[in-house]
């Protein structure tokens, strides 16, 4: 009986790392087999005429700034931003909290990654890497931010690049979102602040 015990911590020990992967190579295999369709209904043209104007306006400002003004606020990962503001605000990722937080944070992640190591095929994908984990962690989770720390380490960026472009240009988007989507009457833009 003494001897039975220790073997059956031991077999609990071993099948702990099973809770994080799966099973079997079926269950690995059924997991991307999906029969389902798309769940998500068509939406009604009014929220295609509020994506257009609110992405026009908000891009808009934003590349006026950048090409005639010749202010830096511009970042290729804000047009991704401004499909999530306009073309979904009620979605957590496009809320302020995680369109602002999140692209400063990997801003300022990439920048760190490209002035420590340099840039490298390795050191765009850590930086991507280190990014997510940042947002997951800090419930900070917006997925074009994960472009403007690659950015931020392919284009060889300094430590001015998370305030200008990122953080000016991440602003104004988020501002036009406030004045766009709240013009119409169904919907709210933010459902959070912070």
């Amino acid at each position: 009986m003494p001897n039975s015990l220790p073997e059956k911590e031991s077999c609990e020990k071993t099948a702990a790392p099973s809770e994080h992967l799966v099973s079997s190579c079926e269950a690995y295999w059924h997991k991307m087999n999906s029969a389902g369709r798309c769940g998500v209904p068509v939406p009604a043209v009014s929220e295609c005429f509020w994506a257009l104007v609110g992405s026009f306006a908000g891009i808009g400002i934003v590349t006026y700034l950048a090409f005639i003004q010749e202010i830096p606020v511009l970042v290729a990962s804000l047009g991704a931003s401004a499909c999530l503001i306009y073309g979904a605000p009620a979605a957590p990722f496009a809320q302020p909290r995680n369109a602002i937080a999140g692209h400063i944070l990997s801003a300022i992640i990439g920048v760190t990654v490209y002035q420590v190591a340099g840039c490298y095929w390795y050191t765009a994908a850590l930086s991507v890497g280190i990014a997510v984990a940042a947002m997951v962690g800090t419930r900070t989770v917006h997925p074009p931010a994960g472009a403007t720390a690659l950015i931020a380490v392919i284009t060889r960026q300094d430590w001015l690049f998370p305030l200008m472009p990122v953080g000016v240009g991440i602003s104004i988007l988020v501002v036009v979102g406030l004045l766009v989507n709240n013009l119409a009457a169904k919907r709210q833009y933010p459902n959070y602040w912070w």
